[in-house]
């Protein structure tokens, strides 16, 4: 028998509506479903709201269809939580595929603790694996001393690593940071707005940003056996280094300095150390040396961005 949960699910969207209606379709067969969900959509066509509208088998959810007001993963999400009615606010994308008790798993785990302010689900696609020798000694430098794993981590200037999945672990394995692609939070332990100005369309760390908030004051986990695949899709967003490069270098400093209060010489430092470690390893594909002008260009736009608001 299936049941709805009192939440509100916040689903930003942009020109994706077939990745949206196999999420819709998948959310159709979980035992728990929220009670109603935010579809907040900045297409170019009408297909997103027809699939809102339409009638799909077994789901239970009331989806209400807006129109974005402003373009962004985070800008989207702030307006839909405008829209939230329920006490637990469940952020989850567009394109992701869930498995079967999925949402009921990620409820226990929120509810196991009156402590808990968020839980996400574990990416089967995406998920921590043990860094190879020079990963590790990068590891180790950025966080300023050894760890046996550093998954669930957010290590440095800013360095956010996925949750492990291993089988001698706990269904619930508390971390430091939680991804917004499937997350289960307390609507009390939620700053308003749920991101600041800065995050702009990809809206990079702004998952990072929100759960190191809630996190000062409310515990973290990731719900291992709660499970999504996440059908990573293209778009434009995507398709520019240049801007994907200034964006990660900016946001993550805001990270290192605004949130985690990070802002001595050392962690600038290491900083610097992170963004030359990403662009050397660009370089083991053509790719890289194909982007490597336009990356450059956007880490001198972001150094002077940086430089100009201090």
């Amino acid at each position: 028998m299936k049941i709805e949960l009192p939440l509100t699910a916040l689903v930003p969207t942009r020109n994706r509506s077939e990745p949206l209606r196999r999420m819709l379709e998948s959310l159709a067969q979980q035992s728990a479903q929220p009670l109603e969900m935010i579809v907040l959509d900045g297409s170019d066509d009408d297909r997103t709201k027809e699939i809102c509208g339409n009638f799909i088998p077994g789901l239970l959810t009331k989806i209400h269809y807006h129109q974005a007001i402003k373009l962004g993963a985070a800008a989207q999400r702030n307006q839909a939580m405008d829209y939230a009615t329920q006490n637990t606010i469940w952020l989850l994308d567009d394109d992701i595929l869930l498995e079967p008790e999925c949402l009921e798993r990620l409820w226990n785990a929120l509810h196991s603790d009156p402590h808990m302010g968020g839980v996400n689900a574990m990416i089967t696609n995406q998920k921590y694996l043990p860094p190879g020798r020079i990963s590790r000694l990068l590891f180790q430098f950025l966080h300023g001393r050894y760890e046996s794993s550093y998954a669930g981590k957010c290590i440095g200037p800013g360095m956010n690593l996925l949750p492990e999945d291993r089988e001698d672990l706990p269904e619930v394995v508390p971390v430091e940071w939680l991804n917004t692609t499937c997350v289960l939070y307390r609507r009390e332990a939620l700053p308003h707005p749920l991101f600041p100005d800065i995050f702009k369309g990809y809206s990079l760390m702004e998952d990072v940003t929100l759960s190191l908030t809630v996190g000062r004051t409310w515990k973290l986990a990731n719900a291992r056996t709660a499970r999504i695949f996440h059908d990573s899709q293209p778009g434009d967003h995507k398709n520019n280094p240049s801007v994907l490069a200034e964006m990660d270098l900016v946001n993550r400093h805001y990270v290192m300095t605004q949130i985690l209060g990070r802002q001595q010489w050392q962690y600038y430092l290491k900083l610097a150390v992170l963004q030359l470690f990403g662009i050397v390893a660009s370089l083991t594909k053509w790719q890289g040396w194909v982007d490597l002008p336009k990356v450059l260009t956007g880490k001198m736009q972001a150094i002077a961005q940086i430089i100009s608001t201090q």
